[in-house]
């Protein structure tokens, strides 16, 4: 079989919508991609199993395989799956800090650790993510007990929406929060996916960062 080795993309199907705009932009055409369920976001103990099951499904057709998601809450076993299988992710804790990059990250998180965060795709999906997936449109009296330590929203923008970030602030005033808003871009999302689409490398090595948690 001729042509350039394609590349199976395992991603958090939070982050459809940026790859496939990476994708578009860049004119990456040997990375495949596959979506898994958003809603893991809420059962992050599901994650290591749902991706172990698509790496090996996909081994049988690809060589080579990324997975697009971060640790994601996982705490650590996410990557116990990624190191059996030799397969690299992406770096960070979870997509916050990916899209902010890790210093900018830790410099806000510092600044205000009571912070509650959204991303474009979470914004889009907040009714159904957070205030049905907390269970807070069936028991309204449930957000105070989850946000009770939270003190600010902040907002992490990918594309610049007016109507994306009207409904930030609206999510804000919904859960008490002060709102505060910061462009991010594509973040590591980009430089990552660029790596393995155009280098045919992964980003990082296993041996070189064991992936610090």
């Amino acid at each position: 079989m001729g042509g350039e080795p394609r590349v199976l993309v395992i991603a958090c199907g939070a982050l459809a919508r940026e790859i496939v705009a990476l994708t578009k932009l860049n004119g990456w055409s040997a990375l495949d991609v596959q979506c898994l369920p958003p809603e893991l976001h809420n059962r992050p103990e599901r994650i290591p199993a749902a991706v172990r099951t698509a790496i090996v499904a996909g081994r049988a057709q690809y060589e080579r395989i990324f997975v697009a998601y971060a640790d994601c809450g996982t705490g650590g076993r996410l990557d116990e799956v990624l190191q059996a299988e030799h397969v690299e992710r992406l770096p960070g804790a979870h997509c916050y800090e990916f899209f902010a990059t890790s210093a900018a990250f830790a410099a806000m998180s510092e600044a205000e650790p009571g912070t509650f965060y959204l991303t474009d795709f979470l914004v889009r999906h907040f009714d159904r993510l957070v205030i049905a997936g907390l269970g807070i449109d069936r028991h309204p009296e449930l957000a105070g007990e989850y946000f009770r330590n939270y003190h600010k929203l902040t907002y992490l923008v990918q594309v610049a929406d007016p109507a994306l970030a009207s409904a930030a602030r609206a999510a804000a005033e919904r859960l008490g929060l002060a709102y505060d808003e910061h462009f991010t871009g594509y973040g590591d999302l980009a430089a990552s996916l660029s790596s393995v689409a155009s280098r045919g490398e992964h980003p990082v090595s296993w041996e070189k960062t064991a992936w610090r948690r």
